[in-house]
């Protein structure tokens, strides 16, 4: 039978892992054997517990490690399906922590699909480089790695949004309702309520209530600049100044937290 040496287990692109001193111990295969796992079927509708994530993520390295060991493919084939059930498992009993997210930064449902599925792939590599042994709960761990990417995606989806818009001395007479714009509000509704809070202190209270206007989420809500003008007693061109003001304000400030990500 063919073997396949440590070395080019390596190679082959098997699984990273977290070594601890104890996998060389002499009780290592009985402490850390994945057939003696704890059965998971009572948590079929639950958050895994920490205590059985960091069990099941300590047996997970355990199998990547004797995976790279590993010298016959019978041996080999072992070691990596129990890493990928195990590393599964975690995924599939942790996967709430998803939603969670997503509710907390994406404020606007026509990207949420998309961002809970990004979100997947982003626990997946979380239990993947989770350390069990730190004493760091799993939950607070991943949480902050699906918020981290979950930010990181706004930005760029806000900084594709802004680059959409087109120069305002473009418009014939700035008014919404045009094409590009039907799919600047369709794609570029994520996050910018951020930026209109109260208390946050990027743009003006005007600009605010400029920008809150004329670039709302629901198409039928925008209005034009002469009606926004009325609404807050500015002229038509005195309503273009801020808006203009306050596009540059935004488009500095994510080119900016786009550079430092």
């Amino acid at each position: 039978m063919p073997t396949l040496k440590p070395n080019d287990a390596i190679s082959a692109g098997y699984p990273k892992f977290i070594f601890d001193p104890s996998f060389e111990s002499p009780e290592a295969v009985e402490l850390y054997d994945p057939e003696n796992a704890a059965d998971l079927s009572s948590f079929a509708d639950k958050h895994l517990p920490d205590e059985v994530t960091r069990d099941y993520a300590k047996r997970m390295h355990f199998c990547a490690w004797r995976l790279r060991k590993a010298k016959g493919l019978v041996e080999v084939d072992r070691w990596r399906l129990a890493y990928y059930r195990l590393r599964d498992e975690i995924v599939v009993g942790n996967r709430k922590l998803v939603y969670r997210a997503v509710r907390r930064r994406m404020m606007m449902s026509n990207r949420t699909d998309d961002s809970i599925g990004d979100c997947h792939i982003v626990l997946i590599q979380a239990v993947a480089a989770y350390n069990p042994w730190m004493g760091i709960r799993f939950s607070t761990y991943a949480f902050t790695c699906l918020v981290r990417a979950l930010s990181r995606q706004c930005q760029r989806q806000m900084k594709d949004w802004l680059s959409r818009s087109m120069p305002l001395e473009s418009l014939p007479d700035g008014e919404p309702g045009q094409s590009y714009e039907k799919e600047l509000v369709s794609s570029g509704s994520i996050r910018i309520e951020e930026f209109l809070k109260v208390d946050h202190p990027l743009l003006t209270a005007r600009e605010k209530i400029v920008i809150g206007r004329r670039f709302a989420a629901n198409e039928e809500a925008t209005l034009t600049l002469e009606k926004v003008g009325q609404e807050i007693g500015l002229s038509k061109e005195r309503v273009r100044q801020v808006q203009a003001s306050a596009l540059n304000k935004l488009r500095a400030v994510l080119t900016a937290e786009e550079t430092t990500v």
